[in-house]
Parts: structure tokens; C-alpha cells; sequence
């Protein structure tokens, strides 16, 4: 995993679009996001979210079909959508697939 996710596969001076996926138990490496952005959950799961010391954050269900927005705001990303909604982490995290499927997202970042 490059970035915040899986792979690039867009970019132009206004967005970077990423593919994100995660098998069951898989995790991301320590990542920090630089931009706000959104996704589209393609495949959904419950995702774990751990700070960059490892302490557990808590864990969001993504349903398929949920878009999410958030804000990048004094070193913290804010979800500004529904479900989520005000939910507050670290832009320097990590995230594990914590259910039993195959998890994929698109993921757009705002330059």
C-alpha cells in the first residue's frame, strides 16, 4: 500500500482518486492523510482505527453503498457524513479490516 491507499489510480491538480481494499485481518500501515477527502464503500466491512502508538481508537461499520466525507482540520480528520457523523480521529492512523469480507472503497482527496 502506497499513500492512503492500495493504488493510484487517478490524479490532476484538484483530486487524487486511490482503489482501497483490505482482506479480513489485513491492516494498513501507519498512514498520514494531507488532504480532506471521501469514499465510496464498494464492498463494506467493519473498520478498525488504531493511532500511530497502536491505542484503539474504536471501530466504524462501512456498509456497502455509504459515502463518507471528511475533514482534515489541526492534525484530525472529522466525518462530515451520515453514518459517523462528528467522529473525530488522528490523520496519522492505521485501519484493519476487522469483519469477515473482503473490504474495497474509492477513495477521493481533495488537493
Amino acid at each position: 500500500m502506497a499513500g492512503v491507499g492500495s493504488e493510484k489510480i487517478f490524479e490532476n491538480d484538484k483530486v487524487i482518486v486511490w482503489n482501497f481494499e483490505l482482506a479480513p485481518g489485513e491492516e494498513t500501515p501507519i498512514h498520514t492523510h494531507e488532504h480532506s477527502y471521501m469514499w465510496y464503500a464498494i464492498a463494506g466491512t467493519a473498520l478498525q482505527v488504531f493511532d500511530e502508538h497502536g491505542k484503539d481508537l474504536g471501530t466504524l461499520d462501512v456498509p456497502t453503498g455509504t459515502v463518507y466525507s471528511l475533514k482534515l482540520e489541526d492534525g484530525f480528520l472529522e466525518i462530515l457524513s451520515e453514518p459517523g457523523k462528528g467522529l473525530r480521529v488522528p490523520a496519522k492512523h492505521k485501519a484493519r479490516n476487522a469483519g469477515s469480507t473482503h473490504y474495497r472503497e474509492i477513495l477521493v482527496e481533495y488537493k
